[in-house]
């Protein structure tokens, strides 16, 4: 839902069309029961012909540290060489990492199973095309055709046409190389935290910090299938601010499952998020001469207070959808070189196609060394608003966003915050959900007025659980 006045975009800018199974960032949900390993091995046996129809396919496969991501690594490279592709495991990796060899290293495309920050029972496909990007809908749309049996039968390979899985850890060594090639500075005698989330940033974070010279300290790197996210890395951002407050760290970086966020902590234990990142780095690059346009590229959740400390510092933004595919899509049409989302996805369009948690860390450390300045001191211009997000579970997310008296209830929020605040109510992409946002001059009004929005779902039975 986004309402005239809310966010400047409208409804049909703001709420894209989800596909039958793959939305905002793949396909997600509880292992073997909304995804499930047939789904899994379907999605292989269409990509490895569809990619195949010319040539032998070739596709690069990261995971994250899930139970569930080796039965789905499984099952996606039976059903690719089934149909006649040749896989490449890249093992525990990031989702930036496959992004970066499928698109160096002319594979036909990637996919990374992983459902991101989410708990370790469910699990996700993110296919990624041979220029690195999430892929295009039309082609998920195919997919979706032969899994519910729509598109027809699709040949099995034979013979010596059969595909073969190759293990591929170089592809991740190279790119942990890439990363290290782009700092500009040393890292040395500098105390940095990194909460890797039990997930894949525990395969190349420290090692990347180390080589740099970092005195590394590492929390939440011992993965086990069942504890990544839990109770830690980005979502869980106050044990990484325990952590460097009892250490006296520079700064601690977090990652979340899959390693394509990145929130930070600084000197004194306050968090940094991805609002703080893009002003940070985007004044940053202005002063250099290399900040695309002067133009940051934000999501419509991005904090007011971002909005006046751009203004303040002569940067133009532009405000797209939640979802970094559509900060890409528009960073792409519009020659900008930076963008991102509050949570932390963060993208560098001269370094990468997709947010990339690690490589963001990095550059803050760059902006830190170069301006000689501790990120409390970076980020002091910006003054946030007070924000709070509700997610509410319903059991249909269309009929919670039109029912009538949620759109009252949101409108008569809208009148009374006025030019002192905003509301934003909108569909997740990828869970059951709808997200309630306020932000207003007061912790106070925020808890009042998403309050009255969500009580008047709980009055009208949109929510379950």
């Amino acid at each position: 839902m986004c309402l005239p006045g809310i966010s400047g975009l409208s409804q049909k800018e703001e709420i894209k069309i989800m596909g039958k199974y793959f939305g905002t960032d793949g396909f997600r949900g509880e292992a073997n029961v909304v995804l499930t390993v047939e789904h899994a091995f379907k999605v292989g046996r269409f990509l490895g012909w569809y990619y195949g129809q010319e040539h032998k396919a070739r596709v690069v496969i990261g995971k994250d540290t899930r139970r569930s991501s080796y039965m789905f690594e499984d099952a996606l490279s039976a059903g690719l060489t089934a149909s006649g592709a040749d896989v490449y495991l890249l093992h525990v990796t990031t989702t930036p990492s496959v992004s970066y060899v499928t698109r160096t290293e002319d594979f036909d495309c990637g996919i990374m199973i992983s459902a991101s920050h989410n708990i370790f029972y469910d699990n996700g496909i993110k296919v990624i095309n041979a220029k690195g990007h999430k892929l295009e809908a039309e082609v998920e749309e195919k997919i979706e055709s032969y899994i519910d049996g729509t598109w027809g039968e699709i040949p099995y390979a034979t013979r010596d046409a059969i595909g073969r899985t190759v293990d591929y850890s170089a592809g991740r060594n190279r790119y942990i190389g890439h990363l290290i090639a782009m700092a500009t500075r040393s890292f040395k005698d500098k105390r940095v935290g990194l909460d890797c989330s039990n997930g894949s940033a525990s395969s190349i974070a420290k090692s990347v910090f180390d080589a740099l010279g970092a005195k590394t300290y590492v929390i939440n790197s011992e993965p086990d299938g069942t504890n990544i996210n839990r109770n830690c890395g980005s979502t869980h951002i106050h044990v990484l601010q325990e952590f460097v407050k009892e250490k006296k760290l520079d700064v601690g970086f977090a990652y979340d499952g899959d390693a394509d966020r990145c929130l930070a902590v600084d000197e004194n234990g306050n968090e940094v998020d991805g609002d703080l990142i893009l002003y940070v780095c985007g004044k940053y690059l202005k002063e250099q001469g290399r900040l695309n346009n002067d133009t940051i590229v934000t999501t419509i959740m991005s904090n007011l207070g971002l909005y006046k400390a751009c203004d303040k510092a002569g940067i133009k933004y532009e405000k797209t959808a939640v979802g970094d595919k559509y900060v890409y899509e528009n960073m792409v049409q519009n020659n900008h070189c930076l963008g991102g989302e509050q949570s932390g996805h963060i993208i560098f369009s001269k370094y990468a196609t997709t947010g990339d948690g690690i490589l963001t860390s990095l550059l803050l450390m760059e902006v830190m060394l170069e301006k000689k300045q501790t990120l409390a001191k970076l980020t002091e211009e910006v003054k946030i608003y007070p924000q709070l997000l509700k997610n509410v579970r319903v059991s249909d997310k269309k009929t919670a966003r039109e029912n009538a008296e949620v759109i009252k209830a949101v409108e008569a929020v809208t009148e009374a915050l006025g030019n002192d605040g905003r509301i934003l109510v909108r569909e997740s992409g990828t869970e059951p959900v709808i997200r309630v946002m306020v932000e207003a001059s007061t912790d106070e009004l925020c808890e009042k007025y998403v309050n009255q929005v969500v009580e008047v779902m709980h009055q009208q039975g949109l929510i379950v659980g």
